[in-house]
């Protein structure tokens, strides 16, 4: 048998040299790694960015809505664009809001480089208003910034009428379709412009020059007809002793009237339609009679009493019996 080998006995000695051993080999080994304060690290590491993160973007925020030129703090509301101010004035304009009209276009202005179509809106806007002072400017800034425009001339125009400086007025109109001549527009038609011209010349009593413009605003395509231009060539017709003449022109628009009543949407407007037929009924009956032609008198005037009749014009009515009744006693 084979003896098993004698292990060397641990003296005292021994045993107390093993725990000091161990102690020297857990000195030496390395320190372990800690998760947690590593992760306080990056915490504290994202908040601190979130933080600056923040103030620059209030900072650019600020610099955005409230920007710096040459020294002077820019406004949100100088930031919307002068075309957003001119478009809300001209909705405004066409919504009879004058005074919010007013403000966007001055908005829209810029003093340094006015804007010619902001200036005659406003303008336009100022003369609904009553403040023609103030519209007379801007057609006048407008005209001096663009020669040629034919609404700023055309406009002013019509501001001169309303003041009854109608020379001025005249040469405005005459300026409008020199301008218009020179290229199409599609606000102002050449119908219109004519008889705007003619109408001037019968207040200033230019019979030849109004009847001269009526008939061309006639012979114009564009547009609609309206009676008004045959009762005022009707005018200038007779001041002129043309009575055959005047007598077909209030018929011409007594024709354009019947056609008008049946696309009238109210009453009102057919009585107003209704009013202006009788009374060229009425013209037309005495210019028939200066001519001595009775019995057209006598129609026309029976025409003029059933409008009357229809309207319930009890003081149209009793004049036109008591013309009846002269007319029949001749």
């Amino acid at each position: 048998m084979k003896q098993k080998k004698a292990q060397p006995k641990k003296t005292q000695a021994t045993r107390r040299a093993a725990p000091a051993k161990a102690m020297v080999k857990s000195n030496t080994a390395p320190a372990r790694f800690n998760p947690w304060s590593l992760s306080i690290y990056l915490y504290w590491f994202i908040i601190l960015f979130f933080i600056a993160a923040t103030f620059y973007i209030l900072g650019r925020s600020h610099a955005i809505l409230h920007p710096v030129v040459n020294n002077v703090s820019v406004t949100e509301e100088a930031l919307v664009p002068a075309n957003d101010y001119y478009d809300q004035g001209k909705a405004k304009l066409v919504a009879g809001q004058i005074d919010d009209a007013i403000a966007d276009l001055s908005a829209a202005i810029d003093d340094a480089h006015p804007s010619v179509d902001a200036l005659i809106l406003r303008g336009e806007a100022y003369m609904q208003s009553s403040n023609f002072a103030a519209a007379l400017g801007d057609f006048d800034r407008a005209i001096e910034l663009d020669p040629n425009n034919a609404v700023a001339y055309y406009d002013r125009s019509l501001l001169n009428t309303r003041l009854e400086n109608y020379s001025a007025a005249l040469n405005d109109i005459n300026n409008a379709l020199a301008a218009r001549a020179g290229g199409a527009n599609d606000i102002l038609r050449l119908r219109d412009l004519y008889a705007r011209r003619g109408q001037l010349n019968l207040w200033l009593k230019n019979w030849e020059g109004a009847i001269a413009d009526y008939t061309n605003s006639l012979a114009r395509p564009d547009g609609n007809v309206t009676p008004n231009v045959y009762a005022e060539r009707a005018e200038a017709y007779t001041a002129l002793g043309q009575y055959a003449d005047a007598i077909n022109d209030y018929t011409s628009a007594v024709r354009i009237i019947s056609e008008q009543i049946q696309g009238t949407t109210t009453a009102q407007e057919r009585e107003d339609l209704s009013s202006r037929a009788m009374t060229y009924f009425e013209k037309s009956a005495a210019l028939n009679l200066s001519l001595g032609n009775v019995a057209s008198a006598r129609n026309d005037l029976d025409s003029a009493f059933t409008i009357a009749t229809a309207l319930n014009d009890e003081d149209s009515m009793a004049r036109l019996q008591k013309l009846i009744r002269e007319l029949q006693g001749q």
